[in-house]
């Protein structure tokens, strides 16, 4: 069933929209959050675990140092009050993939609270070039462990419902895990979507600046859930909200956004009610549909967890780690903007394809501001968009861009030929070098094969030959283009014009 919409413009012109974004983001250390199992991505299933981590009878937890360290540093990057004391809880309820049934999290005591992040997006009223920045206000990020991972074997949806059988993956059981939630975001209107959007690309950029985790929206190790409600418009109040749970791209926080806004005020618009819940978002089909009706803070039983001793970090140890935090995202985003020589209008396209981490990491790798900003603008933004994936996960890396453009250099490849090179990048062909090889893609260098190509097509187009032999150069065009369809674009076009010149005039 297929839900009922308002258009966007429609949702806008009748209420107000209210973000809460959480965040959930796996830390990179070598042993989980409780026991010392291994925490490597992509193990055999149900190989890295022990009795701590399975919640077996008698196991005794001991809390990772350095993911307490990586939580604390996460904190005062977010601007956040780091806690004198704190302690962590039992969050009670039952999952096929909680062997303990019940998770060992924090609730009323969080390590780090009260923090902001500034964000940049387009102006909504602005022209070409213009910026706001939204505050976003962090109300806690707080230690927790992560869960199994279910896979629902049969079936349509790779859902539970209507799958054949349930298997259960506890690798992933006690990963370290912070949650960052944020206060209610207001105000946005219309740039709703993209402020969540950009919250969530500048908080990853922030967590792999940290050095805390590689933040790979697609292997799960960040994850966003979206709640989002609507309010009567100019009465600043806040509705029912719902809950899209684990939502792992850019674009999809983007769109998840906008859906919700438009369902919920289908629904508003006509009378009815929402239902408070947690929704599934639909990649494929750009739709939520509903999960399990969502439960208050009282159903999960929270008590102090009695295995565990309460954290109490040093105002010196916090000292030391702030010491340790890279350069706030917007200061160093105008930063690099005057290194790069980027107009504004520049700027803000490069942030808004979510490619700015990566022009700025192919720049590192060696490629020139412009050159850096060229492919990931033109070339793998659009594939991006055509294939409705995020710039980030094309299997295109840095390094990649930058091998490209040194095949360019070298004089091996034009950038008609690179854009094939693209191709095979984008399926998984091998490196750039490799690819050229076995496409047969490099340019041909050879003067016989050249001058051969030449005399054929003076040959074949005498009219326009006569015009160059009278002076009419811009006529050389027409034989440059017959030469490179004749040798599939792999001949260098200053070579063949010189060519046609040497032999006409």
């Amino acid at each position: 069933m297929t839900d009922a919409l308002l258009t966007f413009e429609e949702s806008l012109a009748k209420f107000d929209p209210a973000m809460g974004l959480e965040v959930h983001v796996e830390l990179n250390t070598n042993s989980k959050m409780f026991c010392g199992c291994p925490t490597e991505f992509g193990a055999e299933p149900n190989t890295q675990t022990c009795p701590t981590c399975l919640g077996l009878p008698g196991a005794m937890p001991v809390v990772n140092r350095v993911a307490v360290e990586s939580a604390m540093r996460i904190g005062l990057a977010l601007n956040c009050e780091i806690a004198e004391w704190c302690r962590f809880a039992r969050k009670n309820y039952f999952y096929p993939d909680m062997p303990k049934n019940f998770q060992t999290s924090q609730y009323d005591e969080p390590i780090a609270f009260d923090g902001f992040m500034d964000v940049t997006v387009p102006s909504e009223s602005g022209g070409p070039g213009e910026f706001e920045v939204v505050r976003v206000e962090i109300e806690r990020a707080h230690m927790e462990e992560d869960t199994g991972k279910s896979l629902h074997v049969g079936g349509a949806t790779g859902r539970i419902h209507g799958a054949d059988y349930s298997l259960v993956d506890y690798n992933r059981a006690g990963i370290p895990l912070i949650e960052i939630v944020t206060r209610p975001i207001m105000g946005t209107r219309a740039s709703a979507p993209a402020v969540a959007k950009a919250y969530v690309a500048q908080l990853r950029e922030l967590i792999v600046a940290l050095g805390v985790s590689d933040a790979r929206m697609d292997q799960g190790s960040i994850r966003a859930d979206v709640n989002l409600s609507l309010a009567p418009i100019g009465t600043g109040a806040l509705g029912t909200r719902t809950e899209t749970k684990n939502v792992n791209s850019l674009r999809s926080v983007e769109r998840a956004v906008r859906y919700e806004m438009q369902r919920h005020a289908a629904i508003l618009d006509g009378g009815g009610s929402i239902l408070q819940e947690t929704r599934h978002w639909h990649e494929d089909t750009g739709v939520t549909t509903s999960g399990r009706e969502k439960s208050d803070a009282e159903d999960y039983r929270y008590f102090p967890e009695p295995d565990l001793v309460p954290v109490a970090p040093s105002r010196e140890w916090v000292d030391e780690l702030r010491l340790t935090l890279p350069e706030n995202p917007t200061v160093k985003r105008a930063r690099l903007q005057g290194e790069w020589g980027f107009s504004d209008l520049e700027m803000r396209d490069t942030i808004g394809a979510g490619a700015f981490g990566l022009v700025e990491e192919t720049i590192v790798a060696g490629a020139t501001p412009q050159v850096a900003r060229k492919w990931w603008l033109s070339e793998l933004a659009r594939r991006a968009n055509d294939t409705g994936a995020d710039i980030a996960e094309l299997g295109v890396t840095p390094a990649d861009v930058v091998a490209v453009q040194k095949l360019i250099d070298d004089g091996a490849l034009n950038d008609k030929l690179a854009r094939q090179v693209f191709e095979g990048l984008y399926a998984a062909e091998g490196t750039p070098a490799e690819i050229v090889a076995a496409r047969g893609l490099a340019i041909v260098s050879d003067e016989g094969a050249l001058s051969s190509a030449v005399d054929a097509a003076i040959a074949a187009n005498p009219d326009v030959a006569d015009k160059i032999r009278d002076g009419k150069v811009a006529a050389a065009g027409a034989l440059i283009g017959a030469v490179m369809k004749e040798m599939r674009g792999q001949a260098d076009a200053g070579r063949v014009r010189e060519l046609i010149l040497e032999k006409l005039t």
